[in-house]
This record gives C-alpha cells, sequence and structure tokens, in this order.
C-alpha cells in the first residue's frame, strides 16, 4: 500500500471520525443505559485495537482479513454518525455527517487493497 502524503490525511479523517464515535455514542447511549454506553466505547475502541490485518498496522495482535479491518471502519463511521444525530442538535450532526462521507472517500484506495488480500 502506497503511503504518502494523501495516506495521511486518509488517517487524520479516519481518526477524527473514530474518536467522534468514541464520544457520541456513549453520550447517545447514557441516557438510556450507562452499560450500553461503557460497552460502546470498549466494542468501539478494543475491537480495531485487537483485530487488524497485517501489513496495515504495525503491531497486530489477532490477525484479521482486510474486510474484516474495512468492516471495523465502518462501523466507527455508522456509530460516529448514528450517535451524532441522536445525541447532539443538527448543527454538530451534520458536520460528522459530512466528515463521515469524506472519511468513505478517502479510505477508498485503502480498502481497494484491504479487499484485494495483498495485506
Amino acid at each position: 500500500m502506497e503511503r504518502g502524503q494523501d495516506a495521511g490525511v486518509a488517517s487524520a479523517l479516519r481518526a477524527a471520525a473514530e474518536l467522534v464515535a468514541w464520544v457520541a455514542t456513549p453520550w447517545a447511549l447514557a441516557p438510556r443505559s450507562w452499560v450500553l454506553a461503557v460497552v460502546s466505547v470498549v466494542v468501539l475502541i478494543g475491537l480495531p485495537t485487537v483485530f487488524a490485518t497485517p501489513g496495515d498496522k504495525k503491531s497486530v495482535i489477532v490477525a484479521v482479513p482486510g474486510w474484516v479491518t474495512v468492516g471495523l471502519v465502518l462501523l466507527q463511521l455508522g456509530a460516529a454518525v448514528a450517535a451524532s444525530w441522536a445525541a447532539w442538535p443538527v448543527w454538530a450532526a451534520v458536520p460528522v455527517s459530512v466528515l463521515c462521507a469524506v472519511v468513505v472517500v478517502t479510505e477508498l484506495p485503502r480498502w481497494r487493497w484491504l479487499l484485494r488480500g495483498d495485506a
């Protein structure tokens, strides 16, 4: 996989969206169940930490195929969008939705690489 300025921008945007998911999801779930709020953080942070595609990350605890990594990113993006709309006002949820749409576009080269199985 090519690593360059474009990959750095994509990584930064993905990290920003992940951070939003980590904040917005427990925020949206806490009024319903503090247990679900805690579980959401464990899932959103823990799964990508434990499961990774070799070649995509320097340190891999449990190796998984590329489609799993793509699925984990989509989980993060979906959580960020859904939770921001559930928990925050429109003026905050709209930029999150735009950010996640941009992440999808910037992630496409990485996802193609991951899904080819070259990882």
